[in-house]
């Protein structure tokens, strides 16, 4: 009983981490559905990233072998770390624009469809080969975003496809970190992904004049709490990635869909039950399918 309690304990550890970090997730979404009604959203993705480091910054100066080696800030592909800031920024600002005009559970339930797309794309980026199953699988999800848009009906709007563009920024941004060395700390690779992000969302508030002064302290504790929830939610998914199998955590992933829905009621006054069901269930098999054959494929390797 001891060995199989000693065996568990990290993937418990592992599930506990990840459901933070997408409880984080929600909560960072909740703050800026309420900043972006005072604020421009590129003002907004702007602070995100550039206090989204600092999380990252206190790992490295907690990582004795990174100071160890010298305590190093060259990544080998930087220019790739920075592109995936690119990818970031337009994934943050469709999913930030698309939170301040949908509710925030349909805004996040569409995301979800970030698995079909890293299944599809694993194609040409990686080389993958995607059988039945899985193809399946996203036929399967990809119905269920099609219920919760509703093309078609008057509950239909354009918007609705912002969060669907996010997921797919957010999945090519996902893939190309394996690209990197396995060398590089996480830390850094999250350094250079924020930097990227910060240096276009900055470009975009200069472009578009969209900037609105700051000027009392609680706004800026809003700016650096939202930077800071964020950063330390990509972390903590980080984290609990490393210490478990992904396909064994992936499933809890969908704990973000009830937690929206419960910060869109408690601070929104949102109840989207109508837009959501039936489609959401269809979201969430086509994306369990998708893990269960990853999972199963990975045992047979």
């Amino acid at each position: 009983m001891n060995i199989i309690a000693k065996n568990q304990s990290p993937f418990i550890t592992a599930v506990l981490t990840i459901v933070l970090a997408i409880f984080l997730f929600d909560i960072q979404g909740a703050m800026i559905k309420h900043m972006g009604k005072r604020y421009p959203i590129e003002q907004i993705a702007l602070f995100r990233n550039i206090f989204g480091i600092l999380p990252n910054l206190l790992v490295l100066y907690f990582f004795s072998q990174w100071r160890a080696k010298g305590s190093s800030w060259k990544l080998h592909r930087w220019k790739l770390g920075l592109g995936r800031g690119v990818m970031l920024i337009c994934a943050q600002m469709c999913f930030y624009y698309a939170l301040l005009h949908m509710q925030l559970a349909t805004a996040t339930t569409l995301a979800f469809s970030g698995p079909f797309f890293v299944t599809v794309l694993s194609i040409p980026m990686l080389g993958h080969r995607v059988g039945f199953w899985r193809i399946g699988a996203v036929l399967v999800g990809f119905a269920g975003v099609v219920m919760v848009m509703q093309p078609g009906s008057d509950a239909f709007t354009v918007l609705a496809v912002l969060p669907i563009a996010a997921a797919l920024f957010y999945s090519v941004s996902s893939l190309s970190t394996r690209f990197f060395d396995k060398a590089d700390h996480t830390a850094l690779i999250g350094i250079y992904a924020s930097i990227g992000a910060a240096t276009v969302a900055g470009g975009l508030v200069y472009s578009f004049g969209n900037w609105v002064p700051m000027q009392t302290v609680d706004v800026w504790l809003w700016f650096v709490g939202m930077g800071m929830v964020g950063g330390c939610a990509v972390l903590c998914l980080i984290t609990a990635y490393r210490m478990a199998d992904p396909s064994s955590l992936s499933p809890f992933e969908y704990f973000g869909i009830p937690f929206s829905f419960f910060l869109g009621w408690f601070f929104f006054d949102e109840t989207p039950f109508t837009s959501l069901f039936p489609g959401v269930l269809l979201i969430v098999a086509g994306g369990l399918l998708v893990m269960w054959r990853e999972r199963k494929l990975n045992a047979q390797a």
